[in-house]
């Protein structure tokens, strides 16, 4: 709710009408405390499920028009970077699930959050979340054992590996000074200090993220399956009421599963 009003925040989406676009807003259309005021698309389309929807061009005009509190993001880099003035301009938090940003995108992103708050994540699910603190423990605990990361996605996704991916490899080398393989072919003995990361791309499987740990004639999966894009719409919807309103800064989805 909008703090000392009673109203649902208002809220924009990115890249409406994409398929997690469209999934946010049908998935905020059953929430009291959020209202989608506005989507942003290149897509030629004058509304969708009843809200209005803007050419990326016009984002500093709809933003004056609609006064979102928020934008929640699910594009491609290019197209995060292309709203990020307007966001400033309009004191717009933004909430973004968009990967494959290169070191110079992040750097931008986190310029931006000297002005407005960034709210960043590879991933919306809680379930990731509990993974990401599960395999911190598993692999500190669990030293000298060998580890494998296996990621699978639906044949649409562009960046391999995965955005969690590449987050799941982040806590592991916090724990271990591992190098990661990305797949093997031919003579290629395993090393000591690697991790195996393999990527599958096939149908329209939603996110699924194992990690494996063998040694000591015992193996530990450590996976996550989402069932639905639902899980991920719903955790940015969460992120985007938790942190409208906040100061400039960086956030993370961690920041909100604690808090809540």
């Amino acid at each position: 709710m909008s703090e000392g009003t009673g109203e649902p925040t208002p809220i924009a989406v990115n890249g409406a009408a994409g398929r997690m676009g469209q999934t946010v807003i049908e998935t905020a259309a059953a929430r009291d405390d959020l209202e989608v005021v506005v989507g942003i698309d290149v897509a030629d389309a004058a509304e969708i499920d009843g809200v209005p929807v803007v050419d990326p061009d016009d984002a500093a005009t709809a933003f004056a028009e609609y006064e979102p509190d928020a934008i929640i993001d699910f594009t491609v880099p290019d197209a995060t970077l292309g709203i990020v003035d307007s966001c400033v301009e309009h004191g717009v938090a933004l909430v973004v699930g968009t990967t494959g940003f290169d070191e110079d995108g992040l750097a931008d992103l986190r310029a931006t959050s000297e002005s407005v708050p960034v709210l960043k994540a590879t991933n919306f699910s809680r379930g990731i979340q509990v993974l990401l603190r599960t395999v911190s423990e598993a692999v500190d605990a669990l030293e000298g054992y060998d580890l494998e990361l296996m990621e699978t996605h639906h044949n649409q996704k562009i960046d391999a590996p995965s955005g969690t991916a590449k987050t799941i490899l982040d806590t592991v080398q916090e724990e271990r000074d591992v190098e990661p393989v990305y797949g093997r072919e031919g003579h290629a003995p395993r090393e000591d200090d690697e991790i195996g990361v393999l990527v599958r791309r096939a149908g329209d499987i939603r996110g699924e993220h194992e990690l494996v740990l063998a040694g000591n004639d015992e193996v530990l999966s450590l996976s996550h399956r989402a069932e639905d894009r639902g899980v991920f719409a719903a955790g940015a919807l969460d992120a985007a009421a938790w942190v409208a309103g906040r100061n400039p800064d960086w956030y993370t989805f961690g920041a909100v599963i604690d808090e809540s």
